[in-house]
């Protein structure tokens, strides 16, 4: 059933009765009723995380590293005393060296913290501005932008984009919107530069696993060059992972990497990315190179969703598409003729 259209009716404000019941409003009466908005969202219940026992293997880092620890320690100090024992300047010198060497681990030990606590800060903002955007929530993506803007405030290159994001965010009223300025003015040439280095260690990786007679050596080439690729990328996004940072990032880009589809190897990849066209007029070396590549790329990408502070909302992520329009390019240009698809 159609219900009628009511005509168009003026009434003053003053006499709008507010009601939370939507079956008042078809009731007849002399005053215009207005529903009232719920206050609260109904979003769903989030999933509970699943309770882990004991890690194990943690422990048994933790045991074995204490072991060493006391080790080296028991080591050092029955070193200085036979020093000692043989000349007393001997022993003050390698007292002089203990302690330069304490120093240099304790200034060592505060930069992996100050590493670690980079990591984590970076993460936490990526969540709470995707919490925020998918919410829509203005004051939690305020906040979410204020703490962006906080790990940023050091950084000359993005002056113009703070400056624009602190003139501009008054303005913008939706959370979501707000995100996605915030994505605009302070990472857009960020994740140009993310780009350039990610297709740059892709291109590098492919022409030289092209040309190598090694299989060894194209593995420990690839294998570096993605190493290097996820530090230089957590430096970019102001990560600037120390030691253990670097492999808790790496890890943690692994398993994006896993959670995302993995990574494919061997005929197929060739297959499934480049077309069989492609595939079928490369060669074998440069088709290697090629995968190699395209597996590199894939790893940047990971890494920079990983690193990056804030989730695409507003700009476009990088596509696995324009690394291996590029990286196509590159090898049928060394190949001869450029291939036709």
């Amino acid at each position: 059933m159609t219900e009628t259209p009511r005509k168009p009716t003026a009434f003053r404000l003053d006499r709008i009765r507010v009601v939370d019941d939507p079956d008042i409003a078809h009731r007849p009466g002399d005053r215009p009723v207005v529903i009232a908005e719920p206050e609260e969202l109904d979003l769903p219940a989030p999933v509970p995380k699943p309770r882990r026992g004991p890690r194990w293997a943690n422990i048994l880092v933790s045991a074995l590293g204490i072991l060493l620890s006391l080790g080296i320690g028991l080591a050092v100090d029955q070193l200085i005393r036979d020093l000692f024992q043989r000349a007393e300047w001997l022993g003050w010198f390698a007292v002089a060296v203990a302690a330069i060497g304490l120093v240099a681990l304790v200034a060592l030990a505060i930069r992996e913290i100050g590493g670690l606590l980079r990591l984590r800060r970076i993460t936490k903002i990526r969540e709470a501005a995707d919490d925020a955007a998918r919410r829509d929530d203005r004051i939690a993506a305020r906040a979410s932008v204020r703490d962006l803007t906080a790990l940023y405030s050091e950084r000359a290159d993005t002056a113009h984009g703070r400056a624009a994001l602190e003139l501009h965010a008054s303005e913008i009223i939706d959370g979501r919107d707000l995100i996605g300025l915030s994505e605009h003015e302070l990472l857009r040439p960020l994740d140009a530069a993310a780009q350039t280095l990610v297709l740059s260690a892709a291109k590098r990786v492919t022409l030289v696993t092209a040309i190598s007679p090694r299989a060894l050596v194209d593995l420990l080439f690839v294998l570096v060059t993605a190493l290097r690729l996820i530090r230089q990328l957590g430096q970019l996004y102001g990560g600037r992972p120390g030691t253990l940072g670097f492999l808790r990032l790496a890890r943690t880009v692994i398993a994006h990497l896993a959670v995302t589809g993995g990574m494919a190897a061997g005929d197929s990849l060739v297959q499934q990315i480049l077309g069989h066209g492609i595939a079928a007029r490369l060669s074998a070396r440069l088709g290697e190179g090629v995968i190699n590549g395209i597996l590199t790329a894939r790893v940047g990408i990971a890494a920079i969703d990983v690193c990056r502070p804030l989730p695409f909302i507003a700009e476009k992520p990088p596509a696995m598409a324009d690394f291996i329009a590029e990286l196509t390019k590159l090898n049928a240009g060394k190949g001869g003729k450029k291939p036709e698809v």
